[in-house]
């Protein structure tokens, strides 16, 4: 029972690989470091084993994951590993398409190879676009806003067309807006660049390392005028990838299923949460919209309630407490 997290080292695919080492799985992480830190390493080794094996390359490189499935008996993969900003999407659109449909092509032609039984595939929210009804459902139509968004749906179809030809089983999860980080504070959101995400920049501006949030656009069809997501623990997120590689689809050969709260908060209920949380206050100015932003959306995660038995169990406070416990710890050490 041997798993391969492509994407391990970073914020989602890191918690992915604590909790499947708690469920008794051997993992083997592979990461090109693109868009991780590599001190991540040291804080999965201390959750999870001295000896968890981390392998630097690249997941578009066939014989590269040739090489680890065939040494390590792999029998699921877990592929993380992509570009994912929207901003960025629309600055360098090659770059996303070679980057996330290559990769996701090498890793299920050689799944589909050598008969590994489970794929589970990282997908996003983002390829609803801009959904007109809510709560969003797995039957809602894909409209992705961004060249990002279109790379997800295109890795979707790649995989479910796979999964119909072979005798593999696939799980894409389309999951919202991942928020917080381990409860140890060992392991959390860290991007190499300038944090786009919404709370690592609310964090940021708690720190004091910027000033004031800008808060894009105040004239949304909203309770407030903001945008409002649907934030999810990645911890929960992490749980819902373990349920994935135990799902048992029946005579279906691929499956997709929400990951969120069900829950909509506006981006001026989460500052205000983050000032409770953090006990400082959250200035902030308004700027225009971006190319790409979505007005609402929020998931109907009863799909994967119903068949994988998962739901989201720590709500918005934890999620940023946790998330606040992290980067003050990183503070505190000077990382």
């Amino acid at each position: 029972m041997t798993t391969l997290i492509t994407g391990g080292a970073g914020y989602v695919g890191s918690h992915t690989v604590v909790a499947l080492h708690v469920a008794g799985r051997d993992v083997v992480v592979l990461d090109d470091f693109s868009n991780a830190r590599r001190d991540v390493i040291d804080g999965l080794r201390s959750l999870t084993a001295p000896d968890l094996i981390v392998v630097e390359g690249d997941a578009a490189h066939r014989p590269t994951i040739e090489r680890l499935c065939d040494e390590h008996g792999v029998d699921s993969i877990v592929h993380f590993a992509a570009c994912k900003s929207v901003p960025e999407s629309f600055a360098d659109p090659l770059r996303y398409y070679r980057n996330n449909v290559a990769s996701t092509l090498s890793l299920v032609e050689v799944a589909a190879e050598r008969g590994i039984g489970q794929f589970v595939f990282s997908s996003s929210a983002v390829v609803y676009g801009r959904p007109e009804i809510l709560p969003v459902t797995e039957e809602t139509p894909a409209a992705p806003q961004s060249p990002y968004g279109a790379t997800k749906l295109m890795c979707e179809h790649i995989l479910t067309d796979a999964a119909a030809a072979s005798s593999m089983s696939v799980v894409i999860l389309r999951y919202f807006n991942p928020v917080g980080a381990h409860s140890s504070g060992r392991i959390g959101e860290r991007p190499l660049a300038v944090a786009q995400s919404l709370v690592p920049v609310v964090m940021g501006v708690a720190e004091g390392v910027a000033d004031r949030l800008r808060v894009f656009g105040q004239d949304y069809d909203t309770r407030d005028g903001t945008a409002i997501r649907d934030f999810v623990h990645v911890a929960d997120l992490a749980d819902g990838h373990v349920a994935a590689i135990d799902a048992d689809l029946g005579e279906q050969t691929s499956r997709i299923f929400n990951l969120g709260t069900g829950v909509g908060t506006t981006v001026f209920e989460l500052i205000a949460a983050a000032a409770k949380v953090t006990g400082r206050p959250i200035p902030y100015e308004i700027a225009d919209r971006r190319p790409g932003d979505i007005e609402a959306s929020w998931a109907d995660c009863s799909r994967a309630h119903a068949e994988l038995g998962w739901r989201a169990e720590r709500d918005l406070a934890q999620m940023l407490t946790d998330h606040w416990h992290f980067a003050q710890r990183c503070r505190h050490l000077g990382a």
